[in-house]
């Protein structure tokens, strides 16, 4: 009975596993185990930080740009009233 109640657990979880495909597991640094699942959420949560941070900087060296220009234009027009 026992052994009947086992290879039907098996085969449950076989079939389980051909449905949603095997998972595999990765450790990250902390020693805890990753599913594939899990490990491509974290790749797509880095990801788009990555990207948030890039277009934060992008917009900061934009602004700075701009505000060198605007301070050369105004001395520019600074100059000609002088001499």
């Amino acid at each position: 009975m026992a052994m009947r109640s086992a290879l039907c657990r098996l085969k449950v979880t076989r079939s389980m596993e051909s449905t949603r495909g095997a998972t595999r597991y990765f450790s990250d640094d902390k020693g805890r185990v990753l599913s594939e699942e899990e490990r491509a959420a974290e790749n797509v949560y880095i990801q788009k930080m990555e990207r948030e941070r890039l277009e934060k900087q992008r917009k900061k060296a934009e602004k700075e740009k701009l505000q060198k220009e605007k301070e050369g234009a105004d001395k520019k027009t600074e100059e000609p009233h002088k001499g």
